[in-house]
């Protein structure tokens, strides 16, 4: 029996990403592992397998009671350390944590500038940015059950990110740090997971073995089987992309629901 290690973000801010080079950093094999074999060394917690035959038609109430039994039957997976996805924040809901702290190891906590995640986020979900806007400004947003999945709780993209800054034994990587020195902000994720010491060359080639460009090839070859209908799960992998392309009241809207929080992650204002 492991413990947990909680894989956290809201929505299209970088956890495949993540999942992809840890995949390949554990692996340590000469060619990249497959996009469609993550689940090799992670799962996702909010699949609706982990929570019986009929779990999209369960209410809130009825998942929050399975959850602590879901996430102790996770911790079988591996004898150490059990990394799991997911996109709830950090919150409880009818008294039960969505993320259960009894088999709880850590968390590594990814975020993104959220102008540059309506964006990403509008083309994942096929909705036009403003939809998503809306959504990512609402307080206690969730994500509906649906055949493959059980309900996430987000909340607002401040309310998400806040209740993981408060977790604790928790490691915040910004998507934007990972983009620009990869080396340095990767090899922190690998220290954190307290694994021993960090192989350079090793290091070296799991983040070229998940590069945007490494798994947007695999994508376009064989698919994304977790891209949730998307035409392209992995879009652009780019940071400041929003400049240009939301209009002014789109940016306007995003920075005032979210411009004190935006700061305390260096994200700085466009006014």
């Amino acid at each position: 029996m492991g413990k947990i290690v909680w894989l956290a973000s809201y929505p299209k801010s970088g956890n495949t990403w993540v999942r992809a080079f840890l995949h390949n950093y554990i692996v340590n094999a000469d060619t990249p592992h497959s996009i469609n074999s993550l689940v090799d060394f992670s799962v996702v917690e909010s699949a609706a397998a982990f929570f019986g035959q009929n779990a999209a038609g369960l209410s809130t109430q009825e998942v929050q009671r399975l959850r602590p039994a879901v996430h102790e039957r996770l911790t079988l997976l591996h004898d150490d350390l059990v990394f799991v996805k997911t996109h709830n924040a950090h919150v409880a809901l009818h008294d039960v944590p969505l993320c259960t702290p009894a088999v709880t190891a850590g968390a590594v906590y990814i975020v993104r500038d959220p102008r540059d995640v309506a964006l990403s986020y509008a083309a994942f979900a096929r909705k036009n940015i403003d939809e998503i806007i809306e959504f990512m400004n609402a307080t206690g947003a969730s994500n509906a059950p649906d055949s493959a999945q059980v309900f996430e709780l987000l909340g607002s993209w401040s309310e998400h990110a806040l209740s993981w800054v408060a977790a604790p034994k928790r490691l915040l990587v910004r998507y934007e740090d990972l983009l620009a020195e990869p080396a340095r902000y990767f090899a922190r994720i690998i220290k954190f997971l307290g694994t021993g010491e960090v192989d350079a060359a090793r290091l070296e080639r799991a983040i070229g073995f998940s590069s945007f460009g490494t798994l947007a090839g695999q994508e376009a070859a064989e698919g994304y089987r977790a891209g949730g209908g998307a035409k392209n799960f992995f879009r652009a992998g780019k940071a400041g992309q929003w400049r240009g392309r939301l209009t002014a009241e789109q940016v306007r809207r995003i920075e005032t629901a979210h411009g004190a929080v935006m700061q305390k992650f260096g994200y700085g204002l466009s006014a």
